[in-house]
């Protein structure tokens, strides 16, 4: 028999999710660990395996050729094989069901999208596009036809990849996207992060101070549990969203 765990939080979050009249969630690394995605802090994270350096805008635009192998085989190698898990569906589903205005993600794997949520907040880009820092155009991330290093259809420019770098801002339409979610927030359901990262890592607080209700789901606390979260589910993402929609169905 698998290993029982107090429900009653997974209860008053499912209370809290049926009462409110607009609910995001805001998901980190965390979600994605159980689709074969390494997180970025921990002890096998990406930053144990990838000098920074390869990441920063400033070094990027001097070395491309050089940034590219190492980018490729980090961020896109490993999402050929990810799909989205019962975390990402959950999601999908409590949209469809008017239980979810959308999504707000610190990650760059394509996911949500693939798990099928419409509304979703890209905070730090995706791997889908590769932009051209010359002409400012996007383009499918297709290796197989733009090459490796991609250059720019148009004008031949080795292409970035559509996500933040260090040294970059965070993109304006995310920005406009996450103030169009947080406004008349109710309920945010908190995801996979620790809250550590910033300035995404304000998200929660800003929706705290506007008046909304924190349920967190992580495997353990976070810089948001005990100043932020009404509800604490410790458990991992894909049991902790099966048992919140398992309890959701029950209305």
């Amino acid at each position: 028999m698998g290993k029982k765990w107090d429900d009653s939080p997974v209860k008053r979050a499912a209370d809290l999710l049926r009462k409110s009249r607009k609910t995001v969630a805001f998901t980190g690394a965390g979600i994605s660990v159980e689709s074969g995605i390494p997180d970025f802090r921990g002890p096998d994270g990406i930053w144990s395996k990838i000098d920074t350096k390869y990441l920063d805008i400033h070094y990027f635009k001097r070395h491309r050729e050089d940034c590219w192998p190492v980018i490729h085989a980090m961020f896109f190698e490993p999402l050929q094989k990810a799909r989205p898990n019962a975390a990402h569906e959950g999601l999908a589903w409590m949209e469809h069901e008017g239980l979810l205005a959308g999504v707000i993600t610190q990650n760059i794997d394509n996911l949500h999208h693939a798990a099928g949520s419409r509304t979703v907040v890209e905070f730090h880009g995706n791997t889908r596009l590769l932009v051209c820092t010359h002409g400012g155009c996007r383009v499918a991330a297709d290796f197989e036809r733009l090459g490796l290093p991609p250059a720019c259809p148009t004008c031949g420019t080795i292409l970035k990849p559509d996500f933040v770098f260090f040294g970059e801002g965070i993109p304006f339409a995310a920005l406009r996207g996450t103030e169009e979610l947080l406004k008349d927030l109710e309920v945010m359901l908190v995801i996979g992060t620790t809250g550590v990262v910033f300035p995404v890592g304000g998200i929660p607080r800003q929706a705290r101070q506007r008046g909304a209700r924190i349920i967190e789901i992580n495997l353990g606390p976070s810089a948001y549990t005990e100043i932020l979260s009404d509800v604490f589910i410790r458990l991992p993402a894909t049991r902790a969203v099966e048992a919140l929609v398992k309890e959701l169905k029950k209305r």
